[in-house]
């Protein structure tokens, strides 16, 4: 049977999961409603976090099917899945056009030789534009430096959501056939030479609770057998071996247990309890290491912390330093995107480890796994990544693409100025504005919330890593006051509706507070001691504006990105399986003004 091996890239929300979903019921594989998207945090955002392989039968023809995400944080998820893949599919919004991720994932397919098919989805929208957004992926394409073979790229119009696909925009809209046609005629079928000695290359990483460490390949050359002896090449040239004690393919979302996997096929295996990304297997030791996949490195860092509060150890199930550790390790294991410092001196003698990642996103992800499996812990204010190159002290530069009606353009324009964001490009499309900024990660760190607020909920962002480039001096950015409680106790209502005055809060009443507890913050800047303990002095008299009624804003609820954007740097982001809190690194006044003093 041929096999061919495509990957699905694109910007997030750009249409990749429901286009899989899409052809995985048409072809059978799927009953109505399963989605690739099985991760419970995946259902929750809407987006796709880790790759997943599937595996459709079209015409006599085994197509091996790649997600991945469009998420410039889970860049590192692309990056290794293209390297174990014949050809990818493009998709792009038809209104949009091609996005900051659009680029990030073109450029590396293109990097690797890879032709690629370009899909415009969402043809059913209303501000739909499919031939103009044609043009400007063969602009973007020539602009990458892509060959004339690459540039020469078929492509294909489709409604993902309706699973419909034309080879014109004007075509009668009936299914995915056209698609998978194309994919059948334009990808080159896998070389599967299973009688040359095997050859494969580890790609991917997953976890079971069974069968620990599972390691996903791309088979070359050769044949896998179940029980068989390996040989595993690290890309330095080192050698091990292990024995294969389950081999699976895949087949729609489910893994299909088999007794050998052949060339050209992507398989799965138990076995390689130390199996890492880049890889090479073989049945014997003389085989050479296929080239090593490179992955770009982390550009934010953040502390993790024993969770040490007064409320500390409620909620929790697993509380201590050593648990939490043990949880980063095994997360390496899967995320490659990911580094852990684990033995970093903290000032206040708690156990500390600083985690290095693509983004606030990806941090924040892993910590909300963390705290859906039971952890408590307490985390720093994420900061940008400083590094010497060539004796210039540098830091990570991100081009961020902006989206937004005309009448916020000034608001966006000021706001990134102020955090050393240089505009490069604006175009104006009827009463929509597209600009193009160069920033530090550091000027872009905390921005979203506010992006929000400024545009009314009207406007897009995205960014990607650029590169490191030379430290851009001090950035002014719009700091928040923070509420802090000065007592431990239940907030009332009426303190809090005397306080909601004065800024925005967090909380609502009748909620346990400690002392240095955060539970709002205040637009001048300045931090605020407050008592939200105290309740309406009860007195004879009576008055006209004795027993008003007091109306209470409902609070700003807090969660794992908020915490991370508002957090200034004196303060710790709390985090239980119940509640995420904000407090200060010191919890009375008296410690923060010393510390101040020193």
């Amino acid at each position: 049977m041929e096999i061919r091996n495509i990957a699905i890239i694109a910007h997030v929300d750009h249409g990749k999961t429901t286009l899989t979903d899409g052809i995985l019921r048409q072809t059978g594989m799927v009953e109505e409603g399963v989605s690739m998207d099985s991760n419970k945090l995946e259902q929750e955002r809407g987006i796709t976090i880790y790759a997943k392989n599937t595996s459709i039968f079209y015409k006599g023809t085994k197509i091996n099917i790649v997600d991945t995400p469009g998420h410039a944080d889970f860049g590192s998820e692309v990056e290794r899945v293209l390297r174990s893949i014949d050809t990818v599919l493009l998709v792009v919004d038809a209104q949009e056009g091609p996005m900051p991720q659009t680029r990030f994932v073109l450029k590396k397919s293109l990097e690797l030789g890879l032709k690629p098919i370009v899909v415009i989805n969402k043809i059913d929208k209303h501000a739909a534009r499919p031939e103009e957004a044609h043009e400007e992926v063969l602009e973007l394409f020539m602009e990458l430096g892509a060959t004339d073979e690459q540039i020469n790229f078929p492509v294909i119009y489709a409604n993902g959501r309706k699973g419909v696909a034309m080879l014109n925009p004007k075509d009668e809209q009936k299914d995915l056939t056209p698609l998978l046609d194309m994919i059948i005629e334009k990808v080159p079928p896998a070389k599967n030479d299973a009688s040359a000695p095997l050859e494969a290359q580890i790609f991917n990483l997953a976890y079971d609770n069974f069968l620990g460490r599972l390691a996903v390949v791309r088979i070359y050359n050769g044949k896998m057998k179940d029980g068989q002896t390996i040989f595993i090449t690290k890309p330095t040239g080192e050698i091990r071996t292990a024995r294969i004690t389950r081999l699976y393919t895949f087949k729609g979302v489910m893994k299909d247990t088999v007794s050998e996997a052949l060339a050209g096929d992507i398989a799965m295996i138990a076995g390689i309890s130390d199996a890492y990304i880049g890889e090479t297997i073989g049945e014997n030791a003389e085989l050479k290491p296929l080239p090593a996949i490179n992955i770009d490195e982390p550009t934010i860092s953040m502390n993790f912390l024993v969770n040490e509060s007064p409320f500390a150890g409620r909620e929790g199930k697993f509380v201590t330093g050593r648990q939490i550790r043990e949880r980063l390790e095994k997360e390496l294991e899967i995320n490659v995107g990911l580094k852990v410092d684990f033995d970093v001196p903290s000032e206040t003698g708690l156990n500390m480890m600083t985690v290095y990642g693509r983004g606030e996103l990806h941090i924040a992800i892993l910590i909300e796994n963390m705290r859906r499996e039971g952890f408590e812990l307490q985390v720093s204010q994420p900061h940008a990544i400083l590094k010497e190159i060539n004796g210039v002290t540098s830091e990570p530069y991100e081009e961020v693409t902006v989206d937004v009606p005309q009448e916020f353009q000034g608001t966006v324009i000021e706001k990134l100025g102020k955090r050393k964001g240089i505009m490069k490009d604006m175009k104006i499309k009827e009463n929509q504005v597209r600009m193009i900024f160069e920033i530090p990660t550091r000027g872009l760190l905390g921005y979203r919330g506010s992006f929000i607020v400024d545009t009314k909920g009207l406007g897009i962002l995205c960014s990607r890593f650029i590169d490191f480039r030379p430290y851009a001096g001090e950035i002014q950015k719009q700091e928040f006051g923070s509420m802090t409680c000065m007592v431990t106790g239940k907030t009332m209502a009426f303190s809090l509706w005397n306080l909601q005055e004065r800024g925005v809060l967090y909380i609502d009443p009748a909620v346990e507070i400690y002392e240095g507890m955060v539970i709002g913050h205040v637009l001048n800047g300045e931090d605020l001691e407050v008592n939200p303990t105290k309740n309406k002095a009860l007195s004879n008299m009576r008055t006209s504006g004795n027993d008003e009624a007091l109306y209470l804003i409902p609070p700003m609820r807090m969660d794992i990105e908020k915490g991370l954007e508002t957090m200034q740097d004196d303060e710790y982001l709390e985090v239980t399986p119940k509640n995420v809190r904000l407090r200060k690194k010191l919890l009375t006044n008296t410690d923060r003004q010393r510390a101040k003093r020193k």
